[in-house]
């Protein structure tokens, strides 16, 4: 019989090498990371939440304690809703850059790869151009270009990553259509969008899940920069990076509480998308992550 038995099936779905672990890891915390940017709006509006805005009635620099768990900023806002607060923003900027770099670097390298000639060798002096400038140094000039706000930061970091998926995609696509399943379908009359769309498509998306959680933690980390540099997100939104450049100045004077949290954060999510990543790209390069030993 071809069915495995209950133990099999466990041993098989529960990973055993360190790439699985890895993956298993960073899908928890990526997890964890979603719920709290979900409830978090929720338990504000409910009043169950300070607002992260507001602290005129709260001590300045008021130490970690019982009614505020992670202490208070210069304006007396609670350091922790700030905290939370901050994980949906992040989210929110980092997802809507890359589905936006995804909807126009994946279609893109795939009629690049496909069609060749002067189309191909315009977009690749384009995309190349773009991906030899340093991210944060592009983004920073695009965030300063734009100003400042969450579609503008989004802009900003979304124009950085199409040409990886660009030059990703393009180069799989370009190797593809030369197999004989696809000058089959051509010989038989099927016209570019369909073979992009019915052949293609499937076969050179395999790699952008992986190349996806590894930009969505080097996103995290530049909109940090641009927040730390005061071109990311207004001030009105909770935003680590910002809330450690205002935490900078207090840092000497011994008031640690307000940029520990936002760093820690900050670290902990591109930690668990970067152990997603690592492990996607073994199983992917065939690896042998989700099996078991």
């Amino acid at each position: 019989m071809t069915t495995l038995p209950r133990s099999g099936l466990l041993r098989r779905w529960r990973p055993t090498d360190l790439s699985g672990r890895m993956a298993r890891w960073g899908l928890v915390i990526v997890l964890i990371y979603g719920l709290i940017a979900l409830l978090t709006p929720l338990l504000i509006h409910l009043g169950l939440l300070a607002d992260p805005n507001t602290g005129l009635e709260n001590p300045i620099y008021s130490t970690p304690s019982l009614q505020h768990w992670c202490g208070t900023d210069r304006l007396g806002r609670d350091v922790c809703v700030r905290t939370l607060s901050g994980a949906g923003v992040a989210l929110q900027v980092v997802l809507l850059a890359l589905v936006v770099a995804l909807v126009i670097g994946v279609p893109l390298g795939m009629l690049s790869g496909y069609l060749g000639g002067w189309f191909d060798r315009v977009l690749v002096l384009l995309m190349d151009t773009l991906y030899t400038l340093p991210v944060l140094l592009l983004s920073v000039v695009l965030a300063f270009l734009l100003g400042r706000g969450l579609p503008n930061a989004a802009a900003a970091l979304c124009v950085v990553y199409i040409p990886q998926y660009f030059r990703v995609v393009r180069n799989q696509t370009a190797q593809v259509k030369a197999e004989l399943y696809v000058e089959a379908a051509r010989t038989l009359g099927a016209g570019p969008i369909w073979i992009l769309r019915r052949y293609l498509f499937r076969n050179v998306i395999t790699s952008v899940p992986v190349l996806l959680t590894l930009n969505a933690a080097d996103a995290v980390l530049v909109l940090g920069g641009l927040g730390f540099l005061g071109l990311g997100l207004p001030e009105t939104i909770p935003e680590w990076g910002g809330d450690l450049q205002q935490a900078l100045t207090a840092l000497p004077t011994g008031i640690w509480w307000t940029a520990l949290y936002p760093g820690l954060a900050m670290f902990v999510l591109v930690l668990g998308l970067s152990f997603l990543g690592e492990g996607l790209e073994a199983w992917v390069s065939g690896g042998d992550g989700g099996r078991g030993g």
